[in-house]
């Protein structure tokens, strides 16, 4: 007579398999993070440097120039000023275009005229506001032109937004991917013990006191995931500072602690629900379902 073959999943290999399922979700929604908080980063970069150019009459006083400043200043919708003689602009120039032409020699005079670079705050980057700004500089005698560039403003905000949009909806779907990825193994984990759940019911154990364990090597098992995850986080964060430099500008350190410890929290979080959606499930099932 033929002996019957049992099949059986390892207790510590069921462990591992969760833990490092759930580890690699976890990777991915912490990059996901970190690339979110580096676009944050480089938004509020670019609209910080958004603005316009005050270009001034060859016979503006240095009187007239601090008036205007002065009165920038004092605008809510101003974060900084930077006054540029004609020196300054011939030497920018002259850096450009290279020692070859040489305008002083061309024009033996210098043909630039003071600028003043006005930056505006967050609230106000946007070509509309902007324009309110420069309607009534325009209109001052001591000023010749104001460049603004509304094109290359419309066209940042717009990319901006399209890319926080992106990220927000890619950042939800792996929320959902993950969980759903996290809760099948869980489920998996607590399969592999549904006889014991049925033995445990058996002799008359109760809900809460069959599902305590089940709970709390589910928060083990996403704190352990958390923790080998952000160890790989910070590997790439590292490597990538290391050989793009730049990266360092956009992503402190700072940051990315904050996000590998919610990356822990939310392991354990959503291996907590889990585990109690899963063994719920089993603790409602007959004998005979079991099998099925």
């Amino acid at each position: 007579m033929p002996k019957k073959r049992f099949h059986h999943i390892p207790l510590f290999s069921t462990r591992a398999t969760a833990t490092v399922s759930v580890a690699l979700v976890l990777v991915i929604l912490g990059i996901a993070a970190l690339v979110g908080i580096a676009a944050h980063v480089l938004t509020q970069s670019v609209r910080d440097n958004m603005g316009f150019v005050i270009i001034f009459n060859d016979g503006v006083t240095a009187d007239d120039i601090s008036k205007i400043t002065d009165g920038l200043k004092k605008c809510n919708s101003v974060s900084s000023t930077v006054y540029s003689s004609p020196d300054d602009i011939l030497e920018r120039w002259q850096k450009m275009v290279g020692e070859d032409e040489n305008i002083m020699s061309l024009a033996g005079v210098n043909p630039f005229t003071p600028e003043l670079e006005v930056k505006v705050t967050k609230e106000y980057a946007c070509a509309d506001s902007i324009q309110m700004l420069v309607a009534p500089i325009n209109l001052m005698p001591q000023v010749s032109d104001v460049k603004v560039h509304n094109e290359l403003i419309d066209s940042v905000n717009h990319t901006l937004h399209s890319v926080s949009l992106t990220l927000v909806c890619i950042a939800v779907a792996l929320l959902v991917v993950s969980f759903v990825l996290i809760f099948n193994t869980v489920r998996l984990s607590v399969y592999s013990k549904r006889f014991l759940i049925n033995t445990m019911q058996l002799v008359g154990a109760t809900s809460g006191f069959i599902r305590r364990p089940f709970l709390m090597e589910s928060v083990v098992n996403g704190a352990v995931a958390g923790v080998f995850a952000s160890g790989i986080v910070a590997a790439m964060l590292y490597y990538c500072q290391m050989f793009a430099p730049s990266v360092k500008s956009v992503l402190e350190w700072r940051d990315a602690v904050m996000v590998m410890v919610a990356m822990i929290i939310i392991g354990m979080v959503i291996c907590l629900v889990a585990a109690v959606f899963a063994c719920n499930r089993y603790l409602s099932l007959s004998y005979d379902e079991l099998y099925k």
